[in-house]
């Protein structure tokens, strides 16, 4: 039974506000390619109410004791873990991930709700009695005003959640511009807000594209962006919006390598391999997709990685037996068979080409869905494009390497830095690894080391354009500005003019 598409438009003080430029786009279903919705797209006027409206929510909302504001917080996070499944099914629905992985993503999501929840103690400042003579000194953190996330179609819950739980427990007010590829989830969290008591126009969303984006990079209400996309999306929200005298971090691209020491357990790092290149169809930033293999440990870890992916259980995502769903829309679908193609121009060996699976195999109803298998090279060679380009799909490439130095010097010679894992039994070799890698977020035997909480998430190199990673303290500290004092008072104050720098002396 097919259903009719609907509209998705809005949130904007406390309401859903249709869109008024006319201009839309098609949200599909990825597991059987029936268009579902048409998400409205804002114009530079939307973007501006939903500003407006976050500026006069402001005084009040950072005027509120952070205590009040956590209690907010907690009754949102009751209201997410009781409504987490119809999330996660709108995930499902609209990305196409199975639908565990979308639960996954709800859960990690929930954590930074439960890290925000602390915004009191967060929110400390330091004092020092003395600090001069007669003089004491201390220093606080104060919200920003309105500011703003650009959030990507890979994780249309968690990703958002790295980033507007913090910035409205510290008494910020918010604009949303989720992906137009899959936005429902973004109005489900409104609404969830709304129950939860936030008051109207803390947060809000804004449906759009690269309009919408620009209106808020250039409006001069909006005090910082945070946003999560490809390196040059990425370089270009931190060049426009610093132009425009805001705060902003950008997390952009990645290319993440594994390296297999031969000490390593081959059957751990085959199951760590397949999970990691092929979990969400690679749709990930901290998906692998390039195994290092030292010495001879290609020779054992090969074949059970062809039979592997050979192998792999590509489903409808709400079939809770599905270990990967299909690739989010039809041009992702066509941008990753490029790739492959090319991958075999440049000479790599194909080993297991995902080009063959058909939507039939997926499931009743899938046959036009945007469906492909895992994808295997072996022989990639640094200069090859599928080895330095982000594919961003179920593509996993194999680069053999003589030593563990070679596998440092390789992966610390590529333009991003976002995550990296080592599989050795070698304490040593760990240490040294993690040491000598220059990459933001190492895992030793865990392939997607993507932090907890209160840790925060951020790449090196072209990874991350800005100076403080997601969430956590460092998530604190980009929504919040320091504020210091000095105070003395009168009847401590000496007679005369002072001409000389205060000092401690």
């Amino acid at each position: 039974m097919t259903h009719p598409a609907v509209h998705i438009d809005h949130y904007i003080n406390g309401h859903i506000v249709p869109g008024a430029s006319g201009r839309h786009l098609e949200v599909t279903n990825p597991a059987t390619g029936a268009v579902t919705g048409h998400v409205a797209l804002a114009t530079h006027a939307e973007v501006d109410g939903a500003v407006q409206a976050a500026a006069q929510a402001f005084p009040k909302w950072a005027d509120t004791p952070p205590i009040r504001r956590a209690r907010v917080m907690f009754k949102f996070l009751q209201l997410l873990n009781e409504h987490k499944d119809e999330l996660a099914h709108l995930i499902t629905a609209e990305h196409g991930k199975v639908f565990t992985d979308a639960q996954g993503e709800v859960a990690r999501g929930i954590d930074i709700v439960e890290f925000a929840c602390g915004i009191p103690q967060l929110l400390k400042g330091d004092y020092t009695e003395q600090v001069s003579s007669n003089i004491d000194n201390w220093t606080l953190r104060q919200p920003l005003g309105v500011v703003a996330g650009v959030t990507p179609f890979n994780f249309p819950v968690m990703v958002p959640m790295w980033m507007f739980p913090v910035a409205i427990a510290a008494g910020n007010t918010f604009v949303l511009k989720p992906s137009p590829t899959d936005p429902s989830p973004s109005l489900f969290i409104a609404n969830l807000f709304k129950q939860a008591g936030l008051p109207d126009g803390v947060f809000n969303v804004v449906q759009g594209d690269k309009e919408a984006v620009d209106a808020l990079l250039e409006h001069p209400q909006v005090q910082a962006v945070s946003f999560v996309g490809s390196t040059p999306i990425a370089n270009y929200i931190y060049e426009t919006g610093a132009r425009h005298g805001k705060r902003v971090q950008a997390l952009g691209g990645a290319k993440n390598h594994m390296v297999v020491m031969p000490d390593a357990d081959i059957d751990q790092a085959v199951d760590a391999l397949i999970g990691a290149g092929y979990g969400s169809a690679g749709e990930r930033c901290m998906a692998i997709s390039v195994a290092v293999l030292v010495g001879d440990v290609a020779d054992k870890l090969i074949p059970k990685l062809v039979e592997r992916t050979k192998t792999l259980k590509v489903l409808n995502g709400e079939n809770l037996a599905a270990e990967m769903g299909p690739i989010v829309t039809r041009a992702a679908h066509e941008r990753i068979s490029n790739y492959i193609a090319l991958g075999i121009q440049e000479g790599a060996q194909l080993l297991v080409d995902g080009r063959h699976f058909q939507g039939s195999q997926a499931g009743e109803g899938c046959e036009d869905g945007f469906w492909m298998g895992g994808t295997l090279f072996d022989g990639l060679t640094p200069d090859m494009r599928i080895y330095k380009e982000e594919i961003f799909g179920p593509v996993l490439g194999c680069l053999r390497v003589a030593d563990l130095k070679q596998a440092v010097d390789l992966i610390n010679a590529h333009e991003f830095g976002n995550g990296v894992a080592c599989f050795t039994r070698d304490g040593n070799v760990a240490r040294e690894f993690a040491r000598r890698i220059q990459v933001g977020m190492v895992g030793i035997n865990v392939p997607i080391p993507v932090p907890m909480a209160w840790h925060g998430f951020g790449g090196w190199k072209k990874s991350l354009f800005g100076d403080m990673h997601a969430y956590g303290e460092e998530g604190v500290r980009f929504y919040t500005k320091q504020k210091s004092i000095m105070q003395r008072w009168p009847e401590s104050i000496a007679k005369g003019a002072e001409f000389v720098m205060p000092t401690a002396q």
